[in-house]
Formats: structure tokens, C-alpha cells, sequence
């Protein structure tokens, strides 16, 4: 099992509950594959550096998780195929 990081950033145009169900789904995500949550943070709506299809704006999250190098590959493709999901980068923690 290996430390890893994740952070993305969700479509201002969801609702709250919508943006609630992605960050569920891929927590759920982590979990059903014998990973552990260790942190979930939520840093809100945030300007961009530069606009991403079309958007300004997005909701940052960050999560730290312990699990399986499998289970990073698999969030990376749920990432890819999700909707609303403007960016994402999982990062393998060394510490």
C-alpha cells in the first residue's frame, strides 16, 4: 500500500449536491478497493490560472489516500470518463 494525493477540480455549474456526489464517488471509489480515506479537503470555488472549456471558476478538492498502485489507475479512469471533472492529478506521496 502506498500514500498517494489527489486533487481535482469539479464544473462551477453543479449544484452542491452534485459536486457532494462526485467527491462520495470517488471516496467510494478508493474504499470498495481496500483503500483508506486518510483526509478530505475541500477548498471551495477558486478562480483558474486560465479558462478551462470555457470556465473560470471551480471547485477544488483534495484528497489524501492510502491503497494499491491498481487502485490509482482505476480513479485516474473514472476521472477520464466522468463528467464535470475539469482537471485532475493524482500524485504518489514520498514522505
Amino acid at each position: 500500500m502506498r500514500k498517494y494525493e489527489t486533487i481535482f477540480i469539479v464544473d462551477p455549474n453543479f449544484e452542491a449536491d452534485q459536486v457532494n456526489e462526485l467527491v462520495e464517488k470517488f471516496k467510494g471509489l478508493i474504499q470498495e478497493q481496500g483503500g483508506q480515506i486518510d483526509g478530505v479537503d475541500d477548498w471551495g470555488k477558486r478562480r483558474l490560472a486560465y479558462p478551462i472549456n470555457k470556465q473560470r471558476e471551480g471547485y477544488y478538492f483534495l484528497i489524501n489516500f492510502t491503497a494499491k498502485p491498481e487502485t490509482a489507475q482505476d480513479l485516474e479512469r473514472v476521472y477520464k470518463i466522468t463528467n464535470g471533472v475539469l482537471r485532475y492529478l493524482i500524485v504518489k506521496n514520498e514522505k
